[in-house]
C-alpha cells in the first residue's frame, strides 16, 4: 500500500504530467520499451497526412524547391539544441548504420598515420560489424576494448575511438567528458554512439569538444520506426570531413549536374542520396514534443522513476539481480537478469506490461520520462512478481 500511496503522489507532483496527454497510448498498456520504439505523439499522424494530401499531392515535384530539400539540415538544427550542439553541426538522413560507417571512415581520414580503432567491447552490435568493415576496407586494426580499460589502451597508433554513450543491455552511462579528454589527449578523436542518451539524458557535444557523433531518432524522440537519423560533426572538423559515400546530396551544388564531386563546404556534406521525406516529416512533427520542455527536467524524472522501480524491485522481488548502476551513471532504463527472461517478458507482454528481452538472461525497462507514470511502474513490477 505504501508503495501505491508514493506512485500516485510523484504521479500528482510530476512537472511533465502534462506531455503525456500528447501521445497516442492505450491506456491498458503500460509500455517500458520507448528505448526501442518510442510512443507516437498524437499529431503526428494528422501532420503527416496533411503533408501528402497539401505537399506530396497537392504541390508535388514543386515541393522539393519549397522545404524539401533543405529539410535534413532544418530538422538537424531542431536536434542540435537536444545533444548539446551549436547551429550548422547536425544534419538528419539515412539510418544509424550508414551514418556510422560515414562517420568512422571520415574520422580515419582526418587523423592519417594511425593504424587502429578502438571499439567500445560490449557495443551494440551494428557498430561492431561496421567498424569491422570499416577497418578491412582502410587497413586498420580493430580492437575492442572495455571502456575502463581505453586510457591504458590507447596510443600513438589509435586513429578514433567509437563509443556508446549508454551500453545498451545494462543501461551503464559513460562518462562523456572523461572518455573524450582521454582519448584526445593521445591524439585520438571520439565517435559517440547517441542512440540509447538522445532525448533521455542531456548531451553537451560542443562543451565537451567531442569530434563527431551519430544517434537515432525513433527510440526516445519519437520519431517512429526506422525514421532517419543523424549526424553531428564539430564545426572545426568540417573542412576536412570527406566521407566515403559521395552522394550527390552532400555535393556543393548538386543541381548542377557536374561530373566530378566537390563537398559542400557546411554540415551538408555528410549527406549522401535523396533524403526519405515523409519520415523526415513524421520526425520534424514528432519533435514539436520537445517545444519549451527541460532536458534538465526530463534527466530527473529519468532518474527518479529508476529509483522508484529499483525501490519497487527490491520490495517486491528480493534478491532479484540488477544489472543496471543504482548510482546516477545509469541510462533511462532498468535491466533485470532472469534465468528465464524471454518466457517471462511474454508473458508480461500478456498482461500489457510491454518491454524487451536481450539475450541470453536480461529483461530491459525503458522508462521514457515524457509518458512514462509512476504508476506503471508498480504495475511493472507487481506484475513481474506475479509471473516469475
Amino acid at each position: 500500500m505504501m508503495l501505491e500511496t508514493e506512485a500516485e503522489a510523484l504521479d500528482e507532483a510530476d512537472p511533465l504530467a502534462a506531455k503525456r496527454d500528447e501521445f497516442d497510448l492505450d491506456p491498458e498498456i503500460a509500455y517500458f520499451d520507448g528505448n526501442s520504439l518510442g510512443a507516437p505523439p498524437r499529431h503526428v499522424a494528422e501532420r503527416l497526412a496533411g503533408a501528402v494530401r497539401e505537399q506530396w499531392a497537392g504541390r508535388l515535384i514543386r515541393s522539393w524547391s519549397e522545404g524539401w530539400w533543405e529539410l535534413p539540415e532544418r530538422v538537424g538544427g531542431r536536434i542540435a539544441p537536444l545533444v548539446g550542439a551549436a547551429p550548422g553541426q547536425v544534419v538528419v538522413g539515412d539510418s544509424t548504420s550508414v551514418n556510422l560507417f560515414k562517420a568512422l571512415v571520415a574520422a580515419v581520414r582526418l587523423n592519417p598515420g594511425r593504424d587502429e580503432i578502438l571499439l567500445d567491447g560490449d557495443t551494440f552490435p551494428t557498430d561492431g560489424y561496421i567498424a569491422g568493415e570499416v577497418a578491412r576496407l582502410t587497413g586498420h586494426t580493430l580492437r575492442r576494448v572495455r571502456t575502463g580499460d581505453l586510457p591504458s589502451a590507447l596510443s600513438e597508433r589509435t586513429a578514433v575511438v567509437l563509443l556508446n554513450h549508454v551500453d545498451y543491455v545494462t543501461g551503464r552511462l559513460h562518462d562523456m567528458a572523461a572518455l573524450t579528454a582521454v582519448a584526445h589527449e593521445a591524439g585520438a578523436l571520439v565517435l559517440w554512439d547517441l542512440c540509447h542518451s538522445v532525448g533521455a539524458i542531456p548531451i553537451e557535444l560542443d562543451v565537451l569538444d567531442v569530434d563527431l557523433a551519430v544517434g537515432c531518432t525513433y527510440k526516445f524522440l519519437n520519431g517512429g520506426p526506422g525514421s532517419p537519423a543523424f549526424v553531428y560533426v564539430a564545426t572545426r572538423l568540417l573542412g576536412g570531413f570527406e566521407q566515403p559515400l559521395a552522394g550527390w546530396a552532400g555535393h556543393a551544388d548538386p543541381f548542377a549536374m557536374g561530373a566530378d564531386y566537390r563537398a559542400d563546404p557546411g554540415i551538408s556534406r555528410a549527406r549522401a542520396g535523396t533524403p526519405d521525406i515523409l519520415s523526415m516529416l513524421a520526425l520534424d512533427a514528432a519533435l514539436d514534443v520537445w517545444d519549451g520542455v527541460s532536458r534538465v527536467a526530463v534527466r530527473e524524472k529519468g532518474l527518479a522513476l529508476g529509483e522508484f522501480f529499483l525501490r519497487c524491485v527490491d520490495e517486491l522481488l528480493p534478491g532479484t539481480r540488477v544489472l543496471t548502476p543504482r548510482d546516477p551513471a545509469r541510462g533511462h532504463q532498468i535491466s533485470l537478469a532472469d534465468d528465464a527472461a524471454r518466457q517471462t517478458m511474454d508473458a508480461l507482454i500478456a498482461r500489457g506490461v510491454i518491454g524487451d528481452f536481450r539475450p541470453p538472461n536480461v529483461l530491459r525497462f525503458g522508462l521514457a520520462p515524457l509518458y512514462t507514470r509512476y504508476e506503471e511502474v508498480l504495475r511493472a513490477v507487481t506484475t513481474l512478481a506475479k509471473v516469475r
